[in-house]
């Protein structure tokens, strides 16, 4: 079957993107660097490259948001946390489709930005907690009767399901929810109130399967942390 021909709007839809991905040296050298290895983590990338984690997180997030890196959360040899890994696609550059998620995102972000950080967060916890308040409601009554832990990993589950990567933990007398992975990309970084939303749906499903539970977001990346850690206390 013959290819449709290229537009002019595909064009330059397609060398923004590759620009967009590669017109910084650094990043350029970054996907050479995990085009040599059969996965690389920020970690790795920071080293070698003499870089703080968040900047090659960042960088690493980019080449993955625009395909040509794909993300996978893993667990090491050891006994430590998982951690991702992003390794290179091999997707041609003219067949990338144009993320209108992260155009949403942005404009999400700055929408949220014009509101003030009080009334934005406020907006953003009220959205998440009405889609956590909902998808408890559809687990049915059994959910209801488990044990707060239990609750909390049916949480967990279900932030996974929704591409967060987490799982609860108990840790020095405290009940979190870890999230090694944010489906929302580098935006938060740029626009943090977006982690109220996280905040919500977490009370809000515990909510929908029967506990009054609080929950403060302690760890972040846009604070500069590895993970997304919410603390829980019932």
């Amino acid at each position: 079957m013959s290819q449709a021909p290229l537009t002019t709007n595909d064009f330059v839809t397609a060398v923004t993107a590759v620009s967009a991905a590669f017109g910084d040296p650094t990043r350029r050298d970054i996907f050479l660097f995990a085009d040599e290895r059969e996965g690389v983590t920020a970690g790795d990338t920071a080293k070698h490259f003499d870089l703080h984690a968040n900047v090659a997180r960042h960088h690493l997030d980019k080449l993955a948001a625009g395909g040509y890196l794909a993300v996978t959360v893993e667990r090491g040899a050891g006994a430590g946390r998982p951690s991702k890994y992003y390794r290179p696609t091999g997707d041609a550059a003219f067949e990338l489709p144009l993320r209108h998620d992260d155009i949403l995102l942005a404009l999400l972000g700055r929408a949220l930005q014009e509101l003030g950080t009080t009334r934005a967060e406020a907006l953003a916890e009220s959205v998440g907690a009405d889609l956590g308040q909902r998808l408890s409601d559809s687990l049915g009554g059994d959910a209801t009767h488990q044990s707060f832990g239990a609750a909390l990993h049916t949480v967990a589950e279900a932030l996974t399901a929704h591409g967060f990567a987490a799982h609860a933990e108990h840790d020095k007398g405290e009940l979190r929810i870890v999230s090694d992975h944010c489906p929302f990309g580098p935006t938060p970084i740029e626009h943090p109130v977006i982690c109220a939303v996280d905040r919500g749906f977490v009370t809000g499903m515990l909510k929908g399967l029967g506990s009054e539970a609080s929950a403060e977001l302690s760890e972040s990346l846009p604070m500069g942390d590895a993970h997304c850690v919410t603390t829980v206390t019932e």
